[in-house]
């Protein structure tokens, strides 16, 4: 999952970005409004949080300026306000939802999930399945035939991204957009080195592969492929 954050208080984006990404989500920051907004059209968050009071652009503008547009990304404010006007003016420009600063971030946490859960409205289901392969999104448990499977954030990130689009070839850019930020300066085949890892964990030693190369394309999650 891809999450945008835009704050110009540096040291709380900071301590967000890192937050969300021990969650094991892919974090891209911005420190004002107008490029809140560039990054927004760009490319496709799961969820968007905005501080309200950024240079250039403020995050109202910068929310109705998006969904004139058609975006439809979720979208959570951010603000020291915490008036009732505030907040029916911030919902009213097209927001999801709205925080209040100071918060605590385990609340913050919670907001995204609903945030996410409503993104994924035609998956609003926890339990995704692939043939014997069971993840449940809200625990984080994997199973495959009643073998439990222990996976990092990121290998878990990617299992729930080719559970999603079953059937589905699916580019190494694709995923490596979908779980890593812009910012990303690793190894240019971490897509491949984390498919291995969960090709170790799920179909090493079964006779049923559920995780398929497509040569010269990328990788899909099918049952029904040999």
């Amino acid at each position: 999952m891809r999450i945008l954050i835009a704050d110009d208080e540096r040291d709380l984006n900071s301590v967000i970005s890192k937050t969300l990404q021990d969650e094991g989500y892919a974090v891209d920051s911005v420190y004002d409004g107008r490029s809140a907004l560039e990054y927004l059209e760009a490319a496709s968050y799961d969820v968007a949080v905005l501080d309200i009071m950024m240079p250039y652009i403020d995050g109202i503008e910068v929310i109705k300026r998006f969904r004139e547009k058609g975006g439809s990304t979720p979208i959570l404010l951010l603000t020291a306000r915490d008036s009732v006007t505030d907040r029916v003016n911030g919902l009213d420009s097209g927001a999801d939802d709205y925080l209040v600063k100071p918060f605590m971030f385990p609340e913050l946490l919670a907001r995204i999930r609903v945030l996410l859960r409503k993104g994924n409205a035609g998956m609003r289901t926890a339990v995704l399945s692939c043939g014997p392969l069971m993840v449940d999104t809200a625990s984080h448990r994997v199973v495959r035939s009643g073998r439990a499977i222990e996976l990092s954030s990121k290998e878990f990130a990617i299992l729930e991204y080719m559970m999603r689009n079953t059937d589905v070839i699916l580019s190494r850019d694709s995923i490596r957009s979908h779980i890593w930020a812009w910012d990303y300066e690793g190894e240019s085949n971490v897509v491949d080195v984390y498919i291995r890892y969960l090709r170790k964990k799920i179909d090493e030693g079964e006779d049923l592969k559920l995780i398929h190369t497509i040569r010269g394309s990328g990788y899909m999650l099918s049952e029904g492929r040999k």
